[in-house]
């Protein structure tokens, strides 16, 4: 599989934002919205996004393969954040506008304890040997995830470390198509990848059900934008409404030097999730090399049900359902 940019921290919007209010949103959790201007960031203009690979932002969880206990895992995003009395503080320095000076962080204080196996995220920066918070006051990190993890079922679903794959959502060979395939860890080392599914975020594609969920691993810019629609604000809103290949989450320009920059429908003021995605009505085919992968999955565990699928294809990723 093509390797892309991984998503180490927090992704840099494409255009500049401003914060607007929203009285008539008194009941939502956010009286606010963050929209984009017309202006493109300074940060994107020096990545070069003009020549940058347009993909399509997939609305799940953020994943990362890398080795522990030897062997390539799965881990889980767990960023570290502060405690309430660090929250305050940082926030009584934000609204004070004291520019003249940058905010101080006690890591050892300022923080909540994180598990023993947690790592910090690669792009994030040191000071005297402690990983730095972001401008948003957390550090981003990660936690390996477990055999049979309760905290994090969903992610060790699609993972069989004694067989060493991982299920995988992404092209196939043929134009148009998608595919389900069991991919070796080792295949994905050192790549971030998105946790979509039944019980990530609400469900945006529609997969599965609550008897019988199903996850997938999405590699980061798997889904490369054919069409792409120009820089400008108003041509990328057009996109989002119109077109076929629009109806996505959002877009994520991977640059020649690895930086990333997204723009989110929200962004513009467009809703989401969608009835209908680009993602979820495309046709799909279940690519499951029995001979290859000659393991005794656990009859309930997903490995077991798409290898029941080997070579079936469904008109629509959401179509795809287990026999009871």
């Amino acid at each position: 599989m093509r390797r892309r940019g991984a998503v180490q921290r927090k992704v840099p919007c494409l255009f500049v934002t401003e914060v607007k209010d929203e009285p008539s949103a008194k009941r939502e959790r956010q009286p606010f919205k963050v929209l984009a201007t017309d202006t493109i960031t300074g940060k994107a203009l020096e990545a070069d996004v003009h020549n940058a690979v347009p993909t399509e932002k997939v609305d799940g969880t953020c994943c990362y393969v890398t080795s522990y206990k030897g062997q390539p895992y799965l881990w889980a995003r767990l960023d570290r954040k502060p405690t309430k009395q660090g929250e305050k503080r940082f926030k009584r320095f934000l609204y004070s506008l004291e520019d003249c000076k940058e905010f101080v962080w006690n890591v050892e204080e300022d923080f909540k304890p994180v598990p023993d196996t947690w790592i910090p995220a690669k792009d994030i920066e040191f000071s005297n040997g402690n990983p730095l918070p972001d401008e948003n006051g957390h550090m981003p990190g990660w936690v390996p995830v477990e055999k049979n993890s309760k905290q994090y079922c969903w992610h060790s679903s699609v993972v069989n470390y004694e067989a060493g794959i991982a299920l995988v959502l992404k092209h196939h060979a043929d134009p148009g198509l998608l595919e389900i395939s069991p991919v070796p860890l080792s295949e994905i080392l050192e790549q971030t990848l998105e946790l979509i599914g039944t019980n990530i975020n609400a469900n945006p594609y529609g997969l599965g059900s609550k008897k019988h969920p199903i996850h997938l691993l999405v590699p980061h810019g798997a889904f490369e934008i054919k069409n792409p629609p120009a820089l400008k604000q108003n041509d990328i809103l057009s996109w989002f409404e119109s077109c076929t290949e629009g109806k996505v989450e959002g877009i994520v320009w991977h640059c020649h030097d690895g930086c990333l920059i997204k723009l989110h429908r929200h962004h513009l003021g467009l809703p989401w999730p969608l009835a209908e995605t680009y993602l979820n009505s495309q046709p799909v085919v279940i690519s499951f090399n029995r001979t290859e992968y000659d393991y005794d999955f656990e009859p309930k565990s997903l490995f077991h049900h798409f290898s029941m699928l080997d070579g079936q294809r469904f008109d629509r990723l959401k179509d795809i359902k287990f026999d009871a």
